[in-house]
Order: C-alpha cells, then structure tokens, then sequence
C-alpha cells in the first residue's frame, strides 16, 4: 500500500513536469533529465531514413526504480514500433529506424508506460525538405534617380525548409559583400549606391542556403550604368519635306544628364488604320534629327520614340509621348474600279446609266477624296468638259445620249484632280458561267468558286446581297477580280454570320460582259430562331391536312433542309413525318375517329432544328362523305313525306277517309232560329236519369223553293200572322216520347222555306251511307227542344230527331 502511494506520487511528479514543459516548447530533443532521445540528424532530406534511441536512467526517475520499464514511440499522434534493450549502467534502451520519412515536419515521442498509461517522457523535432533550388533569370537595372541598382529574380521550387537569401556584389578589387537582402520572401530588392562601383565590371549573384545546403543563381557581370534606364526622349517637331514630297525630318531632345552618353534610338508610328506599329531603327540619339520617307500623303500620323544607352545589356527607355501629325495632300492617282448598268430611257432616245466605282486604296486617294466627277468626254488641253453627275458618293444615275458606249470618272481632292478613268459600256451576251458554289471562309467571309470559261476573260465581278436589304442601295456590295485567270474569291466585306447572301459572278470580256451565274451561301448557319405555326385545312374521321407559311428569311439562319411533323394522341401514340422544305402543307392519314390529338412541326438546317407550339385537333365520328350521305337521305324523306301530304290533301277520297268531317252544330242556322210562341208544356224528361247526349232517331227536311238562290230570297209580302207551332209527338215503340220541331229559315245554305204539308217520316239513315230512305218532319216543333238547334251532317242543314234520355 505504501508502494502504491508513493508510485502514486512519482506519476503525479512526472506529470507536473510534462504539464510544466509544453510541447511548443521542446527543442529537437528534450528529456526530463532521466530519459533522453537522440536521432541521427533532426533534419533530413525528405524521403529518407531516420534513426532514433530513447536511453531511460531508472535511478534519476522516482517510481520508476523497480520493475521492468516498457518503452514505445510515437510520431506525432501515431504510434510506431521500436526495440527495446539494455543498455550499460542499468540504462533501458529502445532503437528506433522508420525507413522512409515523408513528413516535412514532426514530433518524435519517447514514451514509458506506467500502470497501463503511456507517459511522454522525451522528444526530438525532426524536419525534412529538399536542398534550395537554383535562382533563375537574374537581372538588374539602375536607377538614375538615386542609383540604386536593383535586381530581381525568379525563385526555384520551395525547399519546405527554412532558407535564407542575399544577393551578393563584388567588385574587381573587392571581396564579395551583401548587397541586400529581399523581405517578405519577395524575389526583388536594390543595392544601395556605396556599395556599387560606376563604369566598372562589377559580380552579382543570388544565394539560397537552408540546412541541406546553398546553390547560386548564375554570376552576372556588368557595369552598372550599362543597365541604366534612361528617361524618353521627348519629340519636338515633326515636319514635311517639301522637295520629298513622301518624307519628314523629325528633331527630339534627350533627357537631363543624357547628352554626353552615346544612345540607340528608335522611332515607331502608325495610322489609324494599320494594325501595327513601324518601327524605324538605328537612329544615333545624340544627332537629334532624322528623316524618314515612304509616308502616304495627306495621311494622320502619331509618333514616339525610346532611347537606351550603346550597349546590349542596356535597357530601352519607355516610349515618349506621342506626337500626332499629317502629310500634305497631292492629288489622287490610279485608276478607279467601276461597275455599270445601262437600259434604254423609253421612247426619248436616251440610255439610263447606273454607274458605281470604289473609293481610292489609301495609297491612291494621296488626302481626304471631296467627291467625283462623271463626264461623256474626256479633258483635252485643260478644258473641263461638262458634267453629268458630281457626288461625294460612290455611285451616279445619269442619263446618256442613245449610242453612248464611254463615259469617264475622275476623283479630286483639294491638292488636285486625278486622271480620268474611261469606263467602256459593255454590251451583256453569253452563256453564264458553270459550276458557280459559296461557302464559308469563316464567321465573316465567304469564298466563291467556279470553272473558267472557254473564251479568254479579262477580269470578273462579284456581287453580293443580303437577301433583306433593299437592292440598289450598296455601292459596296461588289467587287472586282483583275485576274481573269481565277477561279475563286474571298468576299469579306458586309458579311454577317446566320444572313444569306445571294451572290452573281460576271465575266468581263475584252468586247463584252458575260452572263452572270447566281448563288446563295451563308457564312455560318445554326437552328432556325422560330418554327412555322401550324393552321388547320380540314380534318375528317381518320385525315387531317395542315398547312404552315414558310420562315422569313431573317429567321431561318441557314437553308431550310427539311420540316419534321409530330402527332400523338392522349394515349402517348407518337408518330412523324418528314418533308421536303419546298412544301408548305402535309396530310396526315391514319388517324382514329373522334380523338384528340397534339401536333407540332419542326424546321431544320444543317445545323439543328427548332419546334413549334403545339396544335390541338380532334377527329370528327363520320367523313364528309358520309355527312354528305345522311343529310341527303334525311332531305330525300322529308321531301318524300311533303309530296305525301300534298297527294293527302289533293285527294278527297283519301281526306274523307283519313280526316273525316265533322258538322259544326253551334253554325248552323238551327241554333239561331227561336219561335215567337212557345206553349206551356213541361218536357217531360225522367228525373231519375242523369243528363246524357240525345240519341237522334228521326230528321224532317224542309224544302225550300226552287229557282232561289242560297241566303239570297227576296223579302216575302206581308202575310197572316203564323200559326202556332204544334208539337208532334211520335211513339217509336216502348219508351218515352220525343218531340219533333219544326225548322225553317229562308237565309240558311240556300234553303227556302217550305210549306206545311203533312210530315213524312223518314228512317234515321246514320251509318248507311248510301242516302237512301225518308225523314219524317212534324209541322210545328216546340221551342223548347235547344238540343235540336243548329245540327249540321255532312255540310247540309238537316233536322234530326232527338230523343232525351
């Protein structure tokens, strides 16, 4: 127990001083003076071997005096595997060999382990790296301002190792010092003056140690002021020399300190349109003027100049400001290229001519061109002819006397006027020519081909348009070709990518101009930028025709190849078709009746394709035939039904017996008829029965006179007082009595009022049909009978005999 608690104690002691020295603070090896760890070197080129021993004194460690020590390694955090021996004086040993270190940097731990616990009792630093890298490209410049000399260099690869820098001088006679040292690991810094030794050959080096080693950039030999670098010159007139009208003299002074020194200058200038500089050389700086010729005349120039110090080591000087200057002008020279056109004016005479020339080459032009001049004849002893066109632009429609075959084109400026450029007015026959094709040069260009003709050719015409512009409205969509030997041709200018172009090729004979041959071409070509919209012709059950309008040629942005058509129904039924580019409708056939399809259509060129909105479309259930069909049958039965009906109605017979007619009993002269006295006797009608229709059994008819017309006898003479109505009462067997009446009336149908002869009786005759038999009519009927008024069979005015039940 009382081991136990001094052990205790020991651990907690060997603790105190691992806590006391962090390990931040631990050198390449440190120890806790009872165990020490030694390594074979504690920096090593990276990738090689290292060696350690760990020697742990038992006697110097409290706690540690008895039992067997184990001891272990760790690299860093991570446990490695060593040899444990003993060592002399009772020392415990552990040898350590890792084969291949691959770190730039780590701990190597000696560790003891104490009731189950590893302790760190000791630790050697170890870093790993390469041998500094070599400086590369040194170079060094002197300031003319405070003389320093400063160098620069390029650093090699990172060593991982710390390294330091200098750049070293020596002198002729002297020993070599440090001139500077760069800060901030920058690859620059500047040797002060006393340190350096003017107009004479001076050593300076760059060198790099670290603890692998030192390596040396390449000694540079030089006199300081051979890299001095001057300041620019400063240009000071620029002028024309009169009697060389294409040179000018230039003068220039040096900078301050500068006059004595033998320079190299160079010049450099440019116009606006040259894409690069020229550059003059070989100047002598300390002469101050030069001249120089080959300057195109009435041209904008800028200037500048650089000087540097007779040596090859010496740096150029920046370039001065630039100094800006013109030419004088002389009048132009050359001949003008020119295209013509000519018809005849009408009935007048005259020759209508649209003659376009290109502007002057810059070389030509000799200053700013102020306009042109077009003449029917040229100048002779200074005499100007008179002028039918004078523009400052490129092109001129004039009218010319009938027969004119030359007119003559002349430019001026304000040095002058150039000579006339006769322009011969060719007649056009031929045959065009064979195998004319365009293609692409490039995003803006396009090359043209074709084969030379039989007959020899003295130079072609290229036109070129864009198929929207305007024609007639581009003095610069031609160009001409002076070897009448080519086959080919570049147009680069005015071309656009996705434009087409229509292009014509004229060949100029000596006598004549050839027919022209016709192309299109586009320089680039890509996916139309929209698709055609789809319309509708017709559709029936199974057919659908579509139609579509063809792209404008601004959306097209190549050759149309082909246009693909897309349906498909609500049961994902896809099918297509494709094309050619010259149709503009399609039929689609095999659809199924009453279903609803989706259609769509795609345009392509060589370069994709682009989809159009979708369209919406649904069968019909019949064709048009069919339609066409039904509606005629259901027209030939109506119409069938209609002679029908009329055949009805023309046909009494058949009307009879289909629509029989019914006598209108409220109509009848019966009904309006009343007797003036009417006797005093009950109908006798048994009470016992409900009221009911009366049975007719017996009609009295009443004759009229003859020779009277219908409704129309003539007032009768006054006559007696008529007698009483008297009641006639007929038994027809068992039953109950029924009254007759007695019915006239001079005014109804045309009946005349008969006289009163005894009644005949007649058989009820309804439902014989043959007419025959007698009505039996008493002489006077009771007015008390209404259900016998105004009775009316088969359109004559009857009396019948009516029984009330």
């Amino acid at each position: 127990m009382a081991r136990r608690g001094a052990g205790t104690r020991s651990l907690l002691q060997l603790s105190l001083l691992l806590l006391l020295c962090p390990g931040g603070e631990w050198g390449p090896s440190r120890t806790l003076g009872c165990a020490s760890v030694a390594v074979g070197s504690s920096v090593v080129p990276l990738g090689s071997a290292v060696t350690a021993t760990c020697t742990i004194q038992r006697e110097r460690c409290q706690g540690l005096e008895q039992g067997k020590v184990r001891i272990s390694w760790m690299l860093d955090n991570k446990p490695v595997a060593g040899s444990q021996r003993q060592g002399p004086g009772g020392t415990d040993v552990s040898d350590l060999t890792l084969p291949q270190f691959n770190l730039t940097q780590a701990r190597l731990w000696c560790c003891v382990e104490w009731n189950g616990t590893k302790q760190r009792v000791a630790v050697a630093e170890i870093r790993a790296g390469y041998p500094p890298a070599k400086p590369l490209n040194l170079s060094c410049v002197l300031n003319l301002g405070d003389y320093g000399l400063m160098c620069q260099w390029e650093q090699g690869a990172d060593s991982h190792l710390p390294t330091s820098v200098a750049l070293k001088c020596a002198g002729s006679r002297a020993q070599a010092v440090t001139g500077c040292t760069p800060q901030g690991g920058h690859s620059h810094c500047t040797v002060p003056r006393p340190l350096l030794q003017l107009y004479r050959e001076m050593e300076i080096w760059v060198s790099v140690t670290n603890a692998l080693g030192t390596a040396e950039s390449e000694h540079l030999c030089i006199d300081p002021m051979d890299v001095a670098k001057l300041d620019p010159p400063a240009l000071r007139n620029i002028q024309s020399i009169p009697f060389q009208t294409d040179c000018i003299a230039l003068a220039w002074e040096v900078g301050r300190g500068m006059e004595h020194m033998e320079l190299q200058c160079e010049l450099r200038y440019r116009a606006p349109e040259d894409p690069d500089w020229t550059l003059v050389t070989g100047i002598v700086g300390r002469a101050g003027t030069t001249q120089r010729c080959g300057f195109l005349f009435g041209t904008w120039y800028r200037f500048q100049m650089r000087c540097r110090r007779s040596s090859a080591l010496a740096y150029w000087s920046e370039w001065s400001p630039g100094r800006n200057y013109t030419t004088h002008e002389k009048a132009p020279s050359g001949k003008l290229d020119t295209w013509w056109g000519a018809r005849p004016a009408g009935a007048g005479g005259r020759l209508e001519v649209q003659l376009r020339w290109k502007a002057p080459r810059r070389h030509e032009a000799n200053g700013r061109v102020l306009g042109y001049r077009v003449t029917l004849s040229p100048r002779r002893r200074g005499r100007d002819p008179p002028s039918v066109c004078n523009t400052t632009r490129t092109q001129c429609n004039f009218s010319a006397p009938a027969g004119t075959r030359r007119v003559y084109l002349s430019a001026y400026n304000s040095a002058g006027e150039s000579a006339a450029t006769e322009v011969v007015l060719l007649e056009r026959k031929g045959e065009p020519l064979a195998g004319l094709q365009a293609g692409p040069g490039d995003n803006s260009s396009l090359r043209v081909h074709w084969e030379a003709p039989l007959a020899p050719v003295a130079a072609y015409v290229l036109e070129w348009q864009r198929v929207t512009s305007e024609p007639g409205h581009c003095s610069a969509c031609w160009q001409m070709e002076r070897d009448g030997a080519a086959t080919t041709a570049l147009i680069q200018y005015g071309i656009e990518p996705f434009q087409r172009y229509n292009i014509s090729l004229y060949p100029l004979y000596k006598d004549a101009v050839g027919m022209p041959a016709h192309t299109a071409a586009y320089s680039q070509q890509r996916a139309p930028s929209h698709a055609p919209k789809l319309h509708l012709s017709s559709i029936s059950k199974s057919e659908a025709e579509l139609c579509w309008e063809p792209l404008p040629v601004e959306m097209q942005n190549g050759f149309i190849t082909n246009y693909t058509i897309f349906w498909a129904n609500s049961i994902a039924d896809v099918a297509s078709a494709t094309v050619n580019a010259s149709l503009s409708s399609f039929v689609i056939r095999g659809l199924r009746p009453s279903t609803l399809y989706k259609v769509h259509i795609m345009a392509s060129t060589a370069a994709g394709g682009t989809n159009s909105t979708s369209l919406t479309l649904v069968t019909t259930v019949l064709d048009d035939t069919e339609v066409q069909f039904l509606f005629l049958t259901l027209g030939l039965a109506f119409l069938l039904l209609i002679l029908l009906l009329i055949c009805f109605q023309k046909n009494e017979r058949v009307k009879e017996q289909l629509w029989p007619s019914v006598p209108d009993p409220a109509n009848s002269s019966l009904g309006k008829w009343v007797p003036a006295v009417l006797p005093q006797e009950p109908l006798l009608v048994p009470g016992s029965r409900e009221p009911g229709p009366a049975a007719i059994s017996t009609v009295t008819v009443l004759e009229g006179a003859p020779g009277k017309p219908p409704g129309k006898e003539p007032p009768a003479p006054p006559a007696a007082p008529p007698a009483l109505p008297r009641p006639y009462v007929r038994q027809d067997g068992p039953g109950e009595p029924v009254q007759y009446a007695r019915v006239g009336g001079a005014g109804y149908r045309g009946q005349r009022l008969l006289p009163e002869p005894g009644p005949r009786f007649y058989e009820n005759l309804r439902g014989r049909g043959d007419g025959a038999g007698d009505w039996g009519v008493p002489e006077e009927l009771p007015a008390t009978f209404p259900l016998l008024q105004g009775l009316r069979i088969g359109g004559a005015e009857e009396l019948h005999e009516c029984r009330a039940d």
